[in-house]
């Protein structure tokens, strides 16, 4: 087991529905010592990439993000803000974003000023699970015409299919933990095989 499935048997819950709060270590109260350690790791699954710049959505990516980017010769960090309404004067990339948390949709917004063709992104977020947020942070580089080199994850319901259907689509896709099973009865969690990390 690795250092995050490690603090995911030890300090998450599992909720009925597929729900997994890790909310005392990572998307609330936030241990930037972890965010540290991902992102020794992000840095070291995308070694060789040139990435000059990481994209996050709000609001729970920007912290990982942030302190992510310090591997990556601090690279500046861009997130993608939640519009209330669509400012339609041509300066904003923007995607729509269902949630699967909230049940509903968001259009999201990244300025025009911040992403361009000359960019390499590393998208980077803390839940993976059926994918619409990838899919609008993807659809916003692509807009930008800049180069995705990588999407970095914390936490993969790979029982979801955001996961396969973004590698499907021919991107590297670096889950720290992929969960394939939870159990809200008993609270066990099933973790799928990685190769090692090595330290």
């Amino acid at each position: 087991m690795n250092f995050l499935e490690e603090r995911i048997q030890k300090d998450g819950v599992v909720k009925e529905g597929n729900v997994l709060k890790v909310d005392s270590f990572l998307n609330h109260q936030m241990d930037v010592k972890l965010f540290d350690e991902m992102g020794k790791e992000f840095a070291r699954r995308f070694e060789g990439c040139p990435i000059n710049k990481i994209l996050t959505i709000e609001a729970s990516g920007i912290g990982i993000a942030s302190v992510v980017a310090l591997h990556f010769d601090n690279a500046p960090v861009v997130f993608a803000k939640k519009a209330k309404s669509i400012n339609l004067d041509g300066e904003m990339y923007t995607a729509e974003v269902e949630s699967f948390t909230h049940k509903n949709t968001n259009h999201v917004i990244v300025s025009k000023k911040f992403l361009s063709k000359d960019d390499h992104i590393l998208i980077i977020d803390d839940f993976l699970a059926n994918g619409c947020a990838l899919q609008g942070l993807i659809g916003i580089a692509n807009q930008a015409g800049a180069t995705v080199e990588g999407i970095g994850i914390a936490i993969e319901k790979g029982f979801q299919q955001g996961g396969r259907m973004i590698r499907n689509l021919g991107y590297k896709l670096e889950s720290l933990a992929i969960i394939d099973a939870m159990d809200a009865s008993t609270g066990k969690i099933t973790f799928r095989e990685q190769q090692a990390a090595h330290h």
